[in-house]
């Protein structure tokens, strides 16, 4: 599966993604909270900087964006700064911001963070203020927001449905739209707002409520895999939905669909630094996927990743392909182990490329690890980023070294490699010399001991000359597999 995603997410861009929802601005004022105020038992917050993002769904936007997309904007603002900043932000984006709506009179929906740091200690935050008007659109501004929709929709491959309850999205123009997007075949993908009435989403293609927002809905429970189920399954009839996804923070997240699939997605421990904007992210990574072609589960695990990445920091800022194809990979590896044939390798080592890894490569026939071939490695490593090892095989190392060597086979030879926490990548060659991996690899650094001159290690000139270099690595004393071969046999005569 991780390789398969890796090709999904490398045709995510040029997807044409309508966004429908509540915009916002999210203010952050950072300060030093060191002391107490002598008017009050409060804490005072020393000034130091501040900085503006999008919010709502303004960091939906972003996060399409970043995945690829081309953005069309269907939303209110008001006639302000807070206004003004986020179509500033969202050009920035290169979203279409034709088809929000200015609403004079309507402050647009902003929140004030104050944050503090103390001794040193990560920024937390202490209070937020929000500035909004959550009545419901009506009369002109609700033909004009559906007018817009209307014309986003035109070609599109996606529109997506970010509702936080803040007016945009009253019943009668949330099922408006949701009918204007069936009639033009596009699908609906809806990250609820919290309430408790569902109805307003009937109709829509998916729908992503984490936890408490499902309870909410369905005042049924969410705390085991056949509660899951049951919860998932009631919003999937009810709804007449094609698919149902709960979010569930740690514990990943429950697909059921139309067809049948009931699948529980787990993800990997993640060290959580701020849940804000994981929701907005799982819903553009699964929009975006399902327009690129991925079964409901694929997109759903890709959601996974997203939002798992998204929780590891502050504040909500988007999350590249690359950052989900470097997950993707390490996934990889953890699954299919670090033995790669050539056809697997190149691709996963041009991936890593594109995100600025430095590869490094050596090769040898490894037969009895000891200290020197340890330390080797961990030099090796040092050199770059990732590690490929390239290993002789039994019948390459007769010719070299006669029949009475290997003494381990191949086999075991690289199963032991790969418990090598610096090795990155294994591949084994039948070659008498490993010229055909360095033209075919490419490495940025080439490794060999230090008991070879430059300009005998094979492929030198070619890696210098594709603006590689090539390190020696330095040999520990009384360290080689021949020297130990000796001993054993002097041991045991």
């Amino acid at each position: 599966m991780p390789t398969h995603l890796i090709e999904l997410v490398e045709r995510l861009p040029g997807r044409n993604v309508v966004l429908i929802g509540d915009l916002m601005l999210d203010k952050y004022l950072y300060g030093d909270a060191e002391r107490l105020s002598p008017d009050a038992p409060v804490p005072v917050l020393q000034y130091r900087k501040e900085d503006a993002r999008l919010g709502g769904a303004g960091r939906v936007a972003a996060d399409l964006a970043t995945l690829g997309a081309s953005v069309r904007v269907v939303s209110i603002l008001g006639a302000d700064d807070a206004g003004a900043q986020v179509r500033g932000m969202l050009g920035e984006w290169s979203c279409d911001l034709s088809g929000i709506v200015a609403v004079a009179g309507r402050p647009s929906t902003s929140k004030v963070r104050l944050v503090g740091l103390a001794q040193h200690r990560h920024p937390q935050q202490m209070m937020r203020v929000d500035y909004e008007d959550g009545s419901p659109i009506d009369g002109d501004v609700a033909e004009r927001v559906l007018s817009a929709v209307e014309k986003a929709l035109i070609g599109a491959d996606a529109l997506c449905l970010e509702d936080y309850n803040k007016g945009l999205l009253p019943p009668a123009v949330c099922q408006r739209v949701i009918e204007l997007a069936r009639a033009a075949g596009v699908p609906v993908f809806v990250d609820p707002a919290a309430i408790k009435d569902y109805s307003k989403y009937a109709g829509a293609t998916v729908i992503t409520p984490n936890a408490t927002e499902t309870t909410l809905a369905t005042g049924m429970k969410v705390t085991n895999e056949a509660e899951f189920a049951a919860a998932a399954s009631h919003l999937l009839e009810t709804l007449d939905l094609e698919a149902a996804l709960l979010t569930l923070d740690k514990r990943g997240s429950y697909l059921a669909t139309r067809e049948g699939e009931r699948r529980w997605l787990t993800t990997r421990e993640r060290t959580v630094y701020d849940v804000s904007g994981a929701g907005d992210m799982v819903l553009a990574m699964v929009a975006a996927a399902r327009a690129s072609g991925a079964s409901w589960v694929e997109a759903a695990s890709l959601g996974n990743i997203a939002g798992g990445l998204e929780v590891e920091r502050f504040g909500s800022v988007p999350v590249t392909r690359q950052e989900i194809i470097e997950e993707l990979l390490l996934e990889a590896r953890q699954h299919l182990g670090k033995q790669r044939t050539m056809q697997q390798l190149l691709p996963e080592l041009a991936r890593h490329r594109a995100a600025g890894k430095r590869i490094v490569f050596t090769n040898g026939c490894f037969d009895l690890i000891h200290l020197g071939h340890v330390k080797y490695f961990q030099f090796a490593k040092q050199q770059g980023d990732l590690l490929v090892v390239a290993v002789n095989t039994d019948s390459c190392i007769r010719r070299l070294k006669g029949n009475k060597r290997p003494i381990i086979n191949e086999q075991d030879r690289v199963a032991v490699l790969e418990e090598l926490e610096s090795i990155d990548y294994l591949i084994r060659f039948e070659q008498d010399t490993p010229i055909d991996l360095i033209h075919e690899i490419k490495p940025d650094v080439l490794v060999k001991g230090a008991d070879y001159a430059k300009e005998q290690v094979v492929g030198w000139d070619f890696v210098e000359g594709c603006g590689g270099s090539v390190a020696l690595a330095p040999l520990v004393d009384g360290r080689s597999t021949s020297a130990v071969i000796e001993r054993i046999l002097e041991a045991y005569r």
